[in-house]
């Protein structure tokens, strides 16, 4: 499958549903809110309270559930993974009625994106669970793993090119931000949960110089090289396969700042690297999340990576035996990333599309602080 491109400036297709907006709720609303991204290879979900110009999380779910295992070679979810699936949402559908949520925007990504049995899988969710599902298209996942990563954003920042790692794909995201006003410049990303292309305004705005989807994500990538038994061998073909699917991506053509740039890269991939580099045992999202690193300092956690062998990344309790079969393709792509674009100021951002979701509903209803971005 080719990389998705946008039509015109990343516009929506008509069929993109909006997020779901029941009844209106006035500022400073104590309502509840959910989001729920059920992806190739894991099911997550927040469900978050709004608090100033951001939300207080009041409870959540993640649960590996390996939804696209075998999807390369049938393209077809399978049985078990589907079955994993529904006992996973079941647990989310409690949580939804405990907390007694009725705003809420629950999404699936590119495994029910690309499996033939996708639609038909959503219908079984909703009679089994009665949780309704929508298939998001690409253009809207990489906007809302964009204005979740808003906050990281540095004032100093003018290009900056948000990198959300998935489970079945990758979505890179090239930001303008050059013309806004410093003070202004996160805060002009937000405003992009409306769409890549921004109406015409006196105001200074944040700009998408391009962004492309790529269907390749820790999942995928992986198992189109199962068959390569060598694991040096395999990581360095799946780094270089990666980024001969960038070859359209317009900011890869052409000769790349280096100052005022930042990369803000949203992934397991990228929050495992980043807690084996401080040495954690136990992960921390407060030390992880905001975290910068430097081209070399992840070139080192690749190499250790490497070094350690599939027995000793799962041995690794930086890793965790769950992550230790995704992580070098998530490495090799990010390796990709870093040949292209080396930079001393990539954010690490243990925040998505969960959080990108929440936003847009908070933002689209008023109840943030600072109004409708």
């Amino acid at each position: 499958m080719a990389p998705q491109r946008p039509k015109g400036a990343g516009a929506l297709d008509k069929g993109t549903r909006p997020a779901l907006s029941p009844a209106p709720v006035t500022p400073g609303s104590t309502e509840l809110y959910a989001a729920l991204d059920l992806g190739t290879n894991s099911c997550r979900m927040l469900i978050a309270q709004p608090k100033g110009s951001g939300f207080h999380v009041v409870d959540s779910f993640s649960k590996s559930v390996q939804l696209g295992a075998g999807l390369e070679k049938t393209g077809r979810l399978s049985r078990g993974s589907m079955s994993r699936t529904i006992q996973a949402l079941r647990i989310c559908q409690q949580k939804l009625r405990r907390n007694k949520v009725k705003r809420m925007r629950l999404v699936a990504t590119e495994a029910c994106r690309r499996a033939l049995n996708g639609a038909d899988f959503l219908k079984r969710i909703q009679r089994e669970t009665g949780l309704r599902l929508d298939i998001i298209k690409p253009e809207e996942e990489a906007r809302l793993a964009v204005i979740s990563c808003a906050p990281l954003v540095n004032r100093k920042t003018e290009n900056l090119l948000v990198v959300d790692i998935g489970g079945g794909s990758t979505e890179l995201v090239w930001i303008d931000i050059s013309k806004v006003p410093r003070k202004d410049r996160a805060q002009s990303i937000m405003r992009l949960h409306s769409g890549f292309e921004q109406a015409a305004s006196d105001v200074p705005t944040a700009r998408v110089v391009d962004w492309i989807s790529v269907p390749l994500g820790v999942a995928t990538l992986r198992d189109q090289f199962s068959d390569v038994e060598d694991d040096a061998a395999r990581f360095a073909l799946m780094s270089w396969y990666f980024e001969e699917n960038l070859t359209d991506f317009t900011p890869y053509q052409s000769a790349q700042p280096q100052e005022n740039f930042q990369i803000v890269g949203t992934s397991g991939t990228v929050t495992t690297v980043a807690a084996s580099h401080l040495g954690l045992k136990r992960y921390d999202r407060t030390k992880v999340d905001g975290l910068r690193m430097t081209s070399e300092q992840i070139d080192r956690v690749i190499h250790s990576y490497l070094a350690m062998g599939p027995g000793g990344r799962r041995a690794d309790p930086r890793i965790g035996q769950d992550r230790s079969a995704l992580i070098m393709s998530g490495a090799a792509i990010l390796q990709a990333l870093m040949r292209c674009w080396p930079t001393d100021r990539m954010s690490v951002a243990d925040r998505g599309l969960r959080e990108g979701l929440l936003y847009a509903q908070m933002s689209a209803d008023g109840v943030l602080e600072d109004g409708t971005y």
